[in-house]
């Protein structure tokens, strides 16, 4: 059996997982099987899922952020997400990028929410270096004023993760089932999702900015490559995950609830 090879041996290690296509709901299993499962650091790079497929936050409600009654119509899976964090809706044009880290792992940082994505936006200012007008404005990621990538984050006692969308394209199309939520970022400025977003596909190739991410990453741990065989160490018995598909009837009732 061959042994990975990493780089960086001075670093932290960092174990990475590279998927294309995996299914979002699977994605989030993984991950929060990590985060609470697991003593190690993680990266995971997803490119793109399968169906589109609206995610919420833990504490989002589906009778503000959806158009209920057009996702019902279309059959638009709806995911409850175990992280924090806002709505997207997610398909084969969309990138993610995880990292799951034990607290002591980057030093100095403190685990709040702002010190990590602060943390973050800075990696990524490796990756899109010279590229656009990058910043992190609030808690998107933006060329400009336009947003490309959105965060989502979960700490627990001893560990985190920061987990981000990218949208590399969308369809025009599955921007209608979202609605405008009342807790915008304050540079939103009221626009349309269409004004707001932006896609990162105009910006650079695809494969160039999956490769960069873990280039950037690099700087900062040493990367082991793992394969998903080796994270099932654990039976569905001893791992019940959070997130999950909301029914057709936990949708229907927010319908109801939203026109009484």
């Amino acid at each position: 059996m061959l042994i990975p090879q990493t780089k960086n041996i001075g670093l932290p290690l960092m174990n990475l997982m590279r998927f294309k296509g995996l299914p979002i709901l699977q994605q989030l299993h993984i991950e929060e099987q990590l985060l609470r499962s697991s003593s190690e650091n993680w990266c995971i790079v997803n490119d793109g899922t399968n169906d589109p497929t609206i995610v919420m936050g833990v504490s989002g409600k589906p009778a503000e952020l959806l158009e209920i009654e057009s996702v019902l119509d279309d059959q638009v899976p709806v995911i409850r997400r175990f992280t924090g964090g806002g709505t997207v809706i997610v398909d084969h044009g969309t990138v993610f990028v995880t990292f799951i880290c034990n607290k002591e792992a980057v030093p100095n940082l403190q685990p709040y929410p702002r010190p990590i994505m602060s943390w973050s936006s800075s990696l990524y200012s490796k990756v899109f270096q010279g590229i656009g007008d990058f910043h992190l404005r609030e808690n998107d990621y933006v060329f400009g004023n336009h947003k490309f990538g959105g965060n989502a984050q979960s700490i627990t006692k001893n560990r985190w993760i920061h987990h981000t969308s990218f949208l590399w394209d969308f369809n025009v199309q599955n921007m209608s089932y979202l609605k405008h939520p009342k807790r915008a970022p304050a540079y939103r400025s009221a626009r349309s999702h269409l004004d707001f977003i932006c896609s990162l596909k105009d910006y650079m190739p695809r494969s160039t900015f999956m490769d960069k991410t873990v280039e950037a990453t690099e700087t900062q741990f040493s990367l082991r490559p793992i394969q998903l065989e080796a994270i099932r160490t654990c039976s569905e018995a001893e791992f019940c995950p959070s997130s999950r598909f909301l029914t057709n009837e936990e949708l229907e009732a927010a319908a109801v609830a939203l026109q009484s």
